[in-house]
């Protein structure tokens, strides 16, 4: 029988916070490595640890970059990254960066479409229900996007969530849930937020409109 995974979305939660969750629910590391190494990435390393917030003790999982030496931070501002997926747009000449009030480094943008996520998923060794889980959530995502930028689901362009930090996140999470033999997942009522964001569209209020 399933176990049943529920969700208090009051303060929100980035891919990073939910890997580190899960971990700390008892997915076992070795789950999480094994299907982190089945994908064909490179150029990142994870590392798992501890930490303390407001005093209470939890999983603390980073993904660091090895060429921008970006450590993959957990909170609402790293969550902000993942929102900014599109059409790819051919008049762009100019730099993806975030503005500097967002972030005190700059990434070099991996574009991928909606069709290159499915194939790298399809095509590595992952367990069938890890790959099952990832494709849902990445579909969930880009017919999100898809609805927002009024482009068909194949030609959506994939900026953040296409990079290489989001897909660890991504299959990370998926692995993790499927270690502990998570078959449903509710939420609670989500709180949307309030401000602003930089991301590839520029400043945009939160929540943003892929939410």
């Amino acid at each position: 029988m399933g176990k049943t995974l529920y969700l208090e979305c009051y303060s929100g939660i980035s891919g990073d916070m939910t890997v580190g969750a899960l971990l700390d629910l008892g997915a076992r590391e070795e789950a999480l490595r094994e299907a982190l190494e089945a994908l064909p990435l490179n150029g990142y390393e994870i590392r798992i640890g501890r930490t303390k917030k407001c005093g209470i003790d939890a999983c603390d999982f980073d993904v660091i970059l090895e060429e921008e030496a970006h450590e993959h931070h957990g909170g609402e501002a790293h969550a902000h990254e993942h929102e900014a997926e599109h059409c790819h747009d051919h008049s762009h000449d100019h730099p993806h960066t975030h503005g500097p009030e967002a972030h005190d480094h700059h990434h070099d943008h991996v574009h991928r479409h909606y069709a290159d996520i499915m194939h790298m998923l399809d095509e590595a060794p992952l367990k069938p229900e890890v790959r099952a889980l990832a494709k849902k959530i990445f579909r969930i995502v880009g017919e999100a996007e898809s609805r927002v930028h009024a482009c068909p689901l194949e030609e959506v362009h994939f900026h953040e969530t296409g990079a290489v930090d989001s897909i660890v996140d991504i299959v990370g999470a998926a692995a993790c849930a499927v270690d502990l033999g998570i078959t449903e997942t509710y939420v609670s009522t989500i709180y949307e937020g309030q401000g602003h964001v930089w991301c590839q569209h520029g400043r945009i209020p939160v929540p943003a409109p892929a939410v």
